[in-house]
């Protein structure tokens, strides 16, 4: 038996990349996976056939998490599949990097509307089901530039900053009902996105990294799963940055 054993986790964006890794190492635990993507892939064939493998229980739903009335319904479809949400991973997002100056109203809006908007949509659509229930864990995948900004990124860097905000507050509206409502920054991951890099890119961010490498997911997903589990009952309303000492 592990710690999540009978819990429902739902992991938004949870079919590739860090949100795959999440959905894996909760269902290590034991949790039953639901999982959300605006589109799925290969990814979320292979996560599924891992989750058989497993013997834990995957629902893929796709959700465009900008929408309000999208998220309600994916969250509805869990009720309906499992009776219960346990545990909601708040990991959908995107980036359009620019300048200021050469940041465009479509590249700003995308990135608030998918990785703010998005997070109180779930939040909201869920915490009826976890208020009744007088449990429950959410947990908000920040940034480390959402807490010391990043020059190019001012939408992105916004959107996690309002993130860590949602954070606090709802970890102080849901205390009084055994919900606990915490945060992970991660820093430089090993992605898709970050392999795109060239050499010069990658040693330019390396050198802000005190430990010289970069995050794998699985690392990432190690505190979800902490902040996720019985361990961190005591726990809300703070922010954990798995950035390899970036910020001190």
């Amino acid at each position: 038996m592990g710690v999540l054993d009978k819990k429902v986790a739902l992991v938004t964006g949870g079919g590739r990349g860090i949100g795959k890794a999440i959905s894996l190492a909760l269902a290590a635990e034991g949790a039953d996976i639901a999982f959300t993507d605006i589109q799925f892939g290969a990814d979320a064939d292979d996560l599924i056939n891992k989750l058989k493998e497993m013997g834990r229980r995957g629902l893929p739903i796709e959700s465009d998490v900008r929408k309000l009335a999208s998220a309600q319904a994916a969250v509805d479809t869990v009720i309906k599949e499992f009776q219960r949400v346990d545990i909601l991973v708040n990991n959908a997002g995107i980036t359009r990097d620019n300048l200021l100056m050469r940041m465009s109203e479509e590249e700003w809006d995308a990135v608030i509307e998918t990785n703010l908007k998005g997070t109180f949509n779930f939040c909201k659509a869920s915490c009826r089901q976890m208020l009744g229930q007088r449990e429950g864990k959410i947990v908000n995948i920040a940034s480390v530039v959402g807490v010391v900004g990043n020059a190019g990124q001012v939408n992105y860097s916004a959107s996690k900053a309002g993130v860590i905000g949602i954070t606090k507050t709802l970890a102080k509206e849901f205390a009084s009902r055994n919900i606990q409502v915490n945060a992970v920054a991660p820093g430089f991951v090993d992605t898709p996105m970050t392999q795109k890099l060239n050499e010069q890119q990658r040693e330019g961010l390396l050198s802000l990294v005190p430990m010289r490498r970069m995050a794998r997911p699985e690392e990432v997903a190690s505190v979800v799963l902490f902040l996720a589990s019985p361990a961190a009952n005591y726990i809300t309303g703070q922010v954990l940055c798995v950035d390899g000492g970036m910020v001190m």
